[in-house]
């Protein structure tokens, strides 16, 4: 076995030995590549490696389970190792050694400010931090991470330090303003689901252009104080998934994320941001559905826990392989690890076992991926930009601009006889134009600027990237854009002095306008407006009733007839055409006429009968019932103006009514009702 420990321990010695050397290759290449380099902007940027540090936490015995003959099958060395019997050999055992041990008798105390509260600092540096409480069911994960009223566990001792934390750095007189805000979700069954309003139903995991996991439609609640804290975390706690099981009575069925975001808002120049990102991660335990005695639901909730843990392996086992494709999509949980696990993000993960040889398998399963976890490389790096306001206001012209990078590029011989567009006046909207001469600019505010650029670029923004457009083609578009102004301005003084020619001609004598010619002038080019005619109206008589009409000689009626393209109107009595006016036909009726079409229309509202009135124009079913009720009510109508009294029936109906019957009814012949 001291054979195996060694070579174990030497192979742990080589592998150390291959990652320096690449680093100590990288570093000598750099500092190699920067005696050549004129300026540090090539030097690479890149993020420190930080490796995910895993603790083992033992747990106690149960209450009941230990006795005589069930002796721990996992012995604490030191702070930092343990060994296990070998299965294979009984009287050899297995050494693995972590950045943490926690033995039995370690209490909440010790495992959170030995592992956990050091990387609350790193939040307020703008930088991603994770922990991980992995294990079989039954270890003492949620017991780790929440704890009791009594023994407070990981969660709420860390929320309390960082909100202190915040309320100190974030006071006034301070260069940086704090917030906190929470959000609280569970992945049960490959879904999304939000603790804290559960009728959101599944959501979905997005990726942003710089890499950032994010999902929308997460419910975020600020907090100030521990008590806000409670308020919301409590009742979320009660929305998770758990169920009974025969090794544990409230086994958890879903990976439970508690999100918590620190934002940094700089009080003073240059108003940066910052945004750090706090991952408290409760993941469900594996299980041996033999034991757990799983049926149903259970069984369709294990093995979607199961599932996860496996991807969870594999992603592990890629990243310690170098693999080119890591394979978070797989799973909604390696999906939401992405930053924690070969991420950005400082990540502990707490990996706890239980002393019991009936877990025996589950606690070398564990210990397993707990050593290969360690090896897993992250990269955190500063999550810091601009605040969005600072960029807006502008005090420059982008004409202004222009022109002084024209400026600069004639030269002190042509700028003495070259003429100078007028400036424009300033305009709060107006950006601030790239094409000005970049290296005349401040070192600190030309990296902001192409960070900038990058970034929208990133985004998907459409046009020219003017910050990275060669010289040539900036003079290019330079000398465009002059040309341009002047057109603009020989425009503006021709038509000044149109103007001033006008005016001078108006205040000429009457006298002086009489004797001096006609002057002509330009008229300035203007978009001809076409105005519509107006469209002709003409009224169509019944034909009985301009017959009988046409009988007696005194009567002159009017009577539109159409000739090929031309209307013309003309008279039964007269015998040459009249032709009508543009605005439309409008036939003259005769008093009598109108009189005779209103007394048959109020007899038939008074005598008529329901299918009598519906044989008037614009009178249906509903309106000649109403008709017919008023009336057995009322009494008769007394004039046809009376219909207005009727329910239903409005001043503008009652005008087209008369309009549509009136004629009809004066020549006998109604028609029906539409």
């Amino acid at each position: 076995m001291e054979r195996r420990v060694r070579a174990v321990a030497g192979m742990d010695a080589e592998l150390r030995a291959k990652r320096k050397r690449p680093e100590m290759a990288t570093a000598t290449a750099t500092s190699g590549a920067g005696r050549c380099l004129p300026s540090k902007a090539r030097v690479s940027r890149q993020p420190p490696p930080a490796r995910v540090r895993v603790a083992v936490r033992l747990r106690p015995f149960v209450d009941g389970t230990a006795g005589a003959s069930d002796s721990p099958c996992v012995q604490g060395l030191d702070s930092c190792s343990l060994e296990i019997a070998n299965w294979r050999n009984r009287q050899e055992t297995l050494k693995y050694q972590f950045d943490a041990f926690y033995g039995e008798r370690s209490s909440q105390q010790d495992v959170y400010a030995g592992s956990v509260q050091p990387i609350l600092r790193h939040l307020l540096e703008g930088q991603n931090a994770s922990v991980l409480a992995y294990g079989p069911t039954g270890a003492g994960k949620t017991h780790t991470m929440l704890g009791s009223p009594e023994q407070p566990g990981v969660i709420p001792r860390a929320l309390m330090d960082l909100l202190q934390l915040t309320r100190e750095e974030g006071a006034e007189g301070r260069s940086w303003a704090l917030s906190v805000t929470m959000s609280y979700l569970e992945i049960y069954q490959e879904k999304v689901l939000d603790l804290l309003e559960p009728a959101s139903g599944d959501l979905v995991i997005r990726e942003d252009c710089r890499g950032n996991i994010l999902i929308p439609g997460l419910t975020q609640k600020p907090i100030t104080s521990f008590a806000d804290f409670e308020q919301h975390f409590l009742p979320a706690s009660r929305n998770r998934t758990v169920g009974a099981t025969r090794l544990n009575q409230r086994s958890s069925r879903s990976h439970a994320v508690l999100l918590v975001k620190v934002e940094q808002r700089e009080r003073l120049a240059p108003f940066r941001q910052r945004e750090g990102k706090l991952y408290l991660i409760d993941l469900a335990g594996s299980e041996d559905n033999r034991r757990t005695g799983n049926k149903g639901l259970r069984l369709k909730e294990s093995g979607a826990i199961n599932t996860s843990l496996f991807v969870l392996g594999k992603v592990v086992d890629a990243l310690n392989l170098g693999l080119p494709r890591v394979p978070y999509r797989d799973s909604k949980l390696t999906r939401l690890l992405q930053d924690s696990l070969g991420g950005s993000a400082h990540s502990i993960l707490i990996a706890n076992i239980a002393p019991e040889r009936r877990f025996y398998l589950d606690t070398v399963t564990a210990l397993n991926f707990a050593a290969r976890s360690k090896e897993v490389i992250n990269r955190p790096f500063t999550n810091e930009s601009l605040q969005p306001h600072v960029l807006a206001p502008v005090h420059l012209s982008q004409k202004e601009l222009l022109g002084s990078e024209a400026k600069r590029a004639r030269g002190p011989e042509e700028e003495a006889g070259h003429l100078e567009p007028p400036a424009a006046p300033a305009c709060a909207s107006q950006k601030l134009s790239p094409l000005q001469k970049l290296s005349s600019m401040d070192p600190a505010m030309l990296e902001r600027l192409l960070s900038l650029d990058r970034l929208l670029g990133s985004q998907g923004s459409q046009g020219t990237p003017l910050l990275n457009t060669p010289r040539r083609e900036r003079m290019v578009l330079m000398k465009t854009v002059e040309e341009k102004d002047m057109e603009i301005k020989m425009l503006k003084v021709k038509q000044k002095e149109l103007e001033a020619k006008v005016l001078a001609q108006e205040a000429m004598d009457p006298k002086e306008k009489e004797n001096s010619p006609p002057a002509r002038l330009r008229p300035l080019s203007r978009r001809t407006v076409t105005v519509a005619k107006p469209l002709k109206r003409a009224v169509v008589m019944p034909l009985q009733l301009l017959q009988e009409q046409a009988a007696s000689p005194s009567a002159e009626i009017h009577i539109l007839k159409k000739k090929g393209r031309k209307r013309k109107l003309e008279s039964l009595c007269a015998s040459e055409p009249e032709e009508k006016a543009e605005e439309g036909w409008e036939p003259q009726i005769s008093p009598e006429l109108l009189a005779h079409g209103r007394q048959k229309i109020l007899d038939l509202l008074n005598q008529g009968s329901a299918r009598d009135l519906r044989s008037l124009q614009r009178i249906g079913q509903k309106k000649a019932q109403l008709i017919v009720g008023w009336r057995e009510l009322h009494g008769p109508f007394s004039q046809v103006e009376d219909l207005e009294r009727v329910e239903g029936i409005s001043g503008k109906q009652m005008e087209s009514f008369l309009k549509a019957n009136i004629l009809g009814l004066a020549a006998g012949h109604p028609c029906g009702s539409s």
